[in-house]
């Protein structure tokens, strides 16, 4: 062992040894008192609970995983180093070949990088609009518990291929209701169309920029998927209502329809 890196691994064995060491006091001393909780605690979620969980995952994760992704791109470059050593480098032509494919490849890796990067931060910042939205949507279901009802968020179901969940489900006097949120961020309106107007016509969503389906299909399937829930456990057959809320948003609703 070499005089100049044994103090790099005496430090590295006195951490290691250190945490052991407190690790093993700790859980000593817990299992010595014989502590425990008082209850197995089976909390009802809050409202946007799986997205307040990946976003604290993002959270506990974001140095290290930018510390890592910082280090991709260089990566390739290294066995490219070691090439160009064992091949060896007579001429400026060669050397400036060389230097180029360099480019390329760290260029092409550090592309892929950041567009992991972007859709990581890209999904932390939907998750947080959308948690946000949920506790919005939420806080406005708050005065039915006044008026005989029961509501339950961020309930955890079981599709076919993947488990979901629906955000809200009301049980009171009128039945059932599920109710799905979309929170959708404002953006340039077209001629005519206000920024901050939605329509319903019954069929689909008119959008200041575009018409489409956005939560109608998914609020109306976990609807159903409740309903098949209910009478396979409980017998009960009734019927669930399909509720999509828009927070944020100033509904119009030209005709009636499912949703």
């Amino acid at each position: 062992m070499e005089i100049r890196s044994a103090p790099i691994i005496w430090s590295f064995g006195y951490i290691l040894l250190f945490l052991a060491l407190a690790v093993g006091v700790f859980v000593y001393r817990v299992k010595r008192h014989g502590s425990r909780s008082p209850v197995a605690f089976k909390l009802l979620r809050g409202p946007g609970e799986s997205l307040r969980r990946r976003m604290v995952a993002f959270d506990e994760g974001f140095f290290l995983s930018m510390l890592m992704a910082s280090a991709v791109p260089p990566l390739p470059l290294l066995p490219l180093l070691l090439l160009m050593k064992k091949v060896g480098v007579t001429t400026w032509a060669q050397l400036w070949c060389w230097i180029a494919v360099g480019f390329l490849v760290f260029g092409v890796t550090l592309y892929f990088t950041l567009r992991w990067v972007f859709k990581q931060m890209t999904r932390y910042r939907n998750d947080r609009l959308g948690y946000l939205g949920e506790r919005e949507v939420a806080e406005h279901l708050r005065p039915l518990l006044a008026k005989g009802y029961h509501v339950y968020h961020d309930v955890p179901a079981q599709g076919t291929k993947k488990p979901f969940n629906l955000d809200h489900v009301a049980v009171g006097p009128a039945g059932v209701t599920v109710i799905e949120v979309k929170t959708v961020r404002k953006g340039k309106a077209r001629a005519g169309y206000k920024d901050y107007v939605v329509s319903f016509d019954g069929a689909q969503l008119v959008w200041p920029w575009a018409e489409n389906r956005h939560g109608l299909d998914q609020a109306l399937s976990e609807a159903e998927w409740l309903q098949r829930f209910l009478f396979e456990r409980l017998g009960l057959d009734t019927q669930v209502k399909a509720v999509l809320a828009l927070p944020g948003w100033w509904v119009e609703t030209v005709a009636r329809g499912p949703v």
